[in-house]
């Protein structure tokens, strides 16, 4: 009768690929990620990385549960967000904190985010060592 077993080099191997593709797509998923999230921000809401999170921080602060008194810290939430968001008059100030959040990034820490080329990031090497 056959032995169904894998022997524990193939086991080996096969775990070894399992890794190896985990590492590529951590990688992947560490490079293009935040390129996707600015994408977004940028062309499907009038946010940048700090208006965004100033929103979003700001929304944690209602304490109320009155819908005038919510409704009045959306409408000043709204406000400061939109200064520092896109066609806001702090704008460059906004683009600024924004590249600091960027490269604050934890999933940024393999990047090379002194290389300004297109901002667009490139495929690490898929093949195996």
């Amino acid at each position: 009768m056959a032995d169904t077993k894998p022997s524990s080099e193939t086991q080996q191997k096969s775990q070894s690929t399992v890794e190896w593709a985990k590492q590529k797509y951590n990688e992947q998923y560490d490079a293009w990620m935040p390129w996707i999230e600015d994408v977004f921000l940028k062309y499907f809401t009038k946010d940048n990385r700090t208006s965004y999170v100033a929103r979003d921080q700001l929304d944690k602060t209602k304490v109320t549960g009155v819908k005038q008194v919510d409704d009045l810290q959306d409408g000043a939430n709204n406000l400061a967000a939109g200064l520092v968001g896109q066609g806001g008059i702090l704008q460059p100030v906004g683009d600024t904190v924004s590249e600091g959040l960027k490269r604050a990034d934890p999933r940024g820490t393999k990047r090379d985010v002194e290389k300004k080329s297109s901002n667009v990031p490139v495929l690490s090497g898929l093949g195996g060592k």
